[in-house]
């Protein structure tokens, strides 16, 4: 009785904290669609703020504010390609380890391009922007390289396995057509047999005028012996190979994609 209630007590505890770390792990879950989605929507609402900014307030600030938005546009489309890729294809792991090394110098420049933005004296951020600019087209070039290096090894792999899957497909397709029948000197259903020389039975003996054309034995006035009648018979002889008898078509197997037979086919 002591060991069924011990028993019942360890799954009742095991129950608990299965329970536990499920919800856990769904809070986590939550938690971390919850930072994604805020994060997403900070991102959305600073970069319609520095669009109007750029649109409304020509000159340094709009220019500031210009650098800033190509900076981020850029560098998120690397994050995007590369961090997309990477589950398909492990040599980005270095690309994106380099990608990190450049977003922290990218995440530099946009934090000095956002307190230049508070700043009130316009002479000293008009004499930073050639230096601000320069930095801003070294780190996007960067990027851009990289973006566009990963791109075309994506397009790369998929052209490779296009041309692979177009082979496979061709080859498959030439099986699939093989249904055409034995060359026609090998059909057993070709024309009858007609035209073959004659040949003579085992014990018929070529005569001189044997190879001329003659009307029979009604103008010649002989009676054919046993070697004539078997030279001029066109039945089977002890060479020939036996006689093919046509298949009747009431006994060939039906398919559902063939015709029925013709009644006069059937009947005849």
């Amino acid at each position: 009785m002591e060991a069924a209630v011990a028993i019942v007590g360890l799954l009742f505890v095991l129950f608990v904290l299965a329970g536990v770390f499920v919800m856990v792990k769904a809070v986590k879950a939550a938690k971390r669609g919850v930072d994604r989605t805020v994060a997403h929507a900070r991102r959305t609402v600073e970069d319609t703020t520095l669009r109007a900014r750029q649109l409304a307030q020509p000159g340094v600030v709009g220019e500031l504010a210009q650098l800033r938005l190509s900076l981020r546009t850029s560098m998120r489309a690397t994050q995007e390609v590369l961090y997309g890729g990477s589950p398909d294809d492990a040599s980005l792991s270095e690309a994106i380890g380099l990608f990190e090394r450049l977003s922290a110098h990218g995440h530099e420049l946009d934090d000095e391009l956002k307190r230049l933005e508070r700043e009130p004296d316009r002479a000293t951020i008009g004499t930073r922007l050639p230096d601000l600019r320069e930095r801003l087209e070294r780190i996007t070039h960067s990027a851009e390289s990289l973006r566009w290096a990963a791109r075309d090894r994506a397009r790369k792999f998929a052209d490779d396995d296009l041309a692979s899957l177009s082979d496979q497909i061709d080859v498959e397709s030439g099986a699939l057509r093989h249904w055409t029948r034995v060359e026609d000197a090998m059909d057993p259903l070709r024309d009858p047999v007609a035209g073959r020389p004659e040949s003579a039975g085992p014990g018929a003996t070529k005569s001189p005028g044997q190879g001329q054309p003659t009307d029979g034995p009604a103008r010649t006035g002989a009676t054919p012996g046993p070697s004539d009648a078997a030279a001029r018979s066109w039945g089977p002889t002890p060479e020939d190979p036996p006689a093919i008898t046509a298949r009747d078509p009431r006994t060939q197997p039906s398919y559902p994609w063939q015709k029925a037979p013709r009644t006069e086919d059937t009947t005849t």
